[in-house]
């Protein structure tokens, strides 16, 4: 079987990392590049937290290209609404992942995006997992950029969960106007993985043991990090069963793997921009009531063992 080829946007925290060890590691994949964006934490410390997993997992041969450090629009993102007090409560700053001598490359994201969509030959699906302000800017460097990725999964948005405020998830918040204008660009394959799938693939203290006891440095350094999370998700946003946290952006990853880990529905999906109450909303049309067509495959449920599964059979195998 062909690898297939992917490109990974990420805002690298913690549930970032474990897509990045996963999409590096997995024999099913092949990780073209990774682009970093603000989000959870600035860019800066999401490049280097990046550039530290892909060397913590033997793939330094995988380029890194930073991205935007801000959001299009909006001027109270990161700072004091965002990356500082609750990005590093929920991703801690440094990731606990020996340093790395390794710099980003000289292209900007929005080049290396723009450049390999132009020049593949092959179908290379794109994964953005976090704010959506590099992809946004790279429709507007490359008009026909839509038509030339054959698919996109992100991560980001909620029906009945939000988690940065009562309406909006915080990748689709960090960037309402990027994410617009992503989810308005025509592209021929979307898959929109929501809050209520993330929340059905939940990760317990268990299954960090499971990882930890494979002995790799994946695994090793994915049960550290998953720990960290539940810890938090504890203290600070329970999960419906007790000693778990969601692991977000690996699902989307894992999703590529093994399709049936996700449960979707083909709706229409626009994002509110302007809301007082609910900026960042993903508004999804679950009784097409608005008359628009569907513009993506819309995940509401998870495979949780699936999941889990996937991720201690694939870490399982990097260590061999």
């Amino acid at each position: 079987m062909i690898p297939r080829k992917l490109i990974l946007d990420v805002d690298t925290g913690t549930d970032d990392a474990v897509a990045i060890m996963l999409a590096a590691l997995h024999p099913a994949l092949d990780l073209v590049g990774v682009t970093v964006v603000n989000g959870n934490l600035p860019v800066e410390t999401c490049t280097d937290n990046t550039l530290r997993v892909l060397d913590h997992v033997g793939r330094s041969d995988v380029p890194v290209f930073e991205g935007a450090d801000r959001p299009l629009v909006r001027t109270d993102f990161p700072i004091p609404r965002g990356s500082g007090e609750q990005g590093a409560r929920y991703h801690g700053e440094t990731l606990p992942i020996p340093a790395t001598r390794r710099r980003k490359e000289r292209s900007t994201a929005v080049e290396f995006l723009v450049e390999t969509y132009r020049a593949a030959t092959e179908p290379i699906t794109l994964v953005p997992v976090g704010t959506l302000t590099n992809i946004a800017a790279a429709l507007a460097a490359e008009p026909r950029l839509a038509s030339l990725v054959p698919e996109v999964v992100i991560m980001g948005g909620g029906h009945e969960i939000g988690n940065v405020t009562p309406a909006a998830e915080f990748n689709i918040w960090g960037d309402p106007e990027a994410a617009a204008r992503v989810l308005g660009a025509g592209f021929p394959k979307v898959t929109l993985v929501l809050l209520d799938a993330t929340h059905k693939a939940l990760v317990s203290y268990s299954d960090c043991e499971r990882l930890a006891a494979l002995g790799t440095p994946a695994g090793m350094a994915t049960s550290e990090i998953v720990r960290f999370r539940i810890d938090t998700h504890e203290k600070w946003q329970k999960m419906p069963i007790a000693g778990t946290a969601p692991v977000h952006d690996a699902l989307c990853v894992a999703f590529l793997v093994d399709r049936g880990i996700l449960a979707t529905r083909r709706l229409n999906v626009v994002v509110e921009t302007a809301g007082t109450y609910t900026l960042g909303r993903t508004v999804i049309d679950v009784h097409r009531r608005s008359g628009r067509e569907p513009n993506a495959d819309v995940a509401f449920d998870a495979d949780a063992r699936r999941f889990v599964d996937l991720l201690a059979e694939t870490f399982a195998r990097s260590g061999e």
